[in-house]
């Protein structure tokens, strides 16, 4: 076994043993009969896309607190719908791996992971009461091909843009006692074990990264900016508006013209994005579309 497999598989052991200790049901960990608490946002107002706008003036406080419910299970939607494509990425992973590695053990213990996370967004879609949300048709068939074809450092880095950025919002809520109890439940089982992920993607993009040659590396930072705009402007479905009598079309114009939006997709992207940078996967061309997607 070589040196950079020894160190792989130190990583891997050090992880599963973190997920032997803290790793959570979300069936029997989170009591869903519990009733949803009156007067308590689902989400930081500030947070909410349409804060600062006219819209937002117009609405009443109940209203602001509806839309926060909507705009969570958005984004929720969209995360799980990410995870289902971030197990489709592992397993493909793990198709070539020795599987007596405990590198490889780990892979599939994330698969399972995000299995349950996946189920316990659903969970709290349906118990919220919302409506379907999800991405645009156009993000779900790019999805399909990134799913079936990504691989190398712009594959775990693009998996770290979509749980660096939720995570960032969902550690504001954890301990938030103006967060309904459900939703900060949810985020606080959700940060304890993607921490764990976050830590093999981001050993897997520093140990890949410098062995790209110049070409090679332009084509994997594209790659990872497409993903980090199409996750962050996918998050929330403009339908949400609907929920406030609000229509879709001038939801959304408001929010993608909203500096205070601006600001929160910068906020939720300030870990990643220097991590990132460092490693070289932002820079060159492909800079600009991060800064239009408002996370530079």
């Amino acid at each position: 076994m070589g040196v950079e497999a020894q160190d792989r598989d130190v990583t891997a052991a050090r992880l599963l043993k973190s997920s032997a200790k803290n790793s959570y049901d979300p069936y029997v960990d989170i009591d869903w009969d519990a009733p949803l608490a009156e007067g308590k946002a689902y989400m930081p107002l500030e947070r909410v896309s349409l804060y600062g706008t006219d819209l937002w003036a117009k609405l009443t406080p109940e209203q602001r607190i509806e839309l926060s419910k909507h705009e969570i299970a958005s984004i929720m939607s969209v995360g799980l719908w990410f995870e289902i494509v971030l197990m489709q990425l592992l397993a493909r992973y793990v198709f070539d791996l020795d599987a007596r590695t405990e590198h490889a053990q780990y892979a599939m213990t994330e698969i399972g992971d995000e299995t349950r996370h996946s189920v316990m967004f659903a969970r709290t879609a349906e118990r919220l009461g919302v409506p379907r949300y999800g991405v645009p048709k156009v993000v779900h068939r790019a999805a399909k091909v990134f799913g079936a074809t990504a691989a190398g450092p712009s594959m775990f880095a693009s998996v770290l843009v979509a749980e660096e950025t939720t995570d960032r919002l969902q550690r504001s809520m954890m301990d938030d006692d103006g967060i309904q109890p459900l939703i900060r439940s949810v985020n606080r089982i959700h940060v304890v074990e993607e921490a764990r992920h976050v830590r093999f993607a981001k050993e897997e993009v520093l140990r890949e990264t410098p062995k790209l040659s110049k070409a090679a590396l332009q084509r994997h930072r594209l790659r990872t900016a497409l993903v980090a705009f199409g996750v962050i402007d996918s998050m929330v479905d403009p339908r949400i508006y609907r929920s406030v009598g609000i229509d879709p079309r001038a939801g959304r114009a408001a929010a993608l013209a909203n500096p205070h939006f601006h600001e929160t997709r910068r906020w939720m992207a300030e870990k990643i994005v220097p991590f990132l940078r460092d490693a070289g996967l932002i820079g060159g061309r492909s800079e600009g579309i991060w800064r239009r997607a408002h996370l530079l």
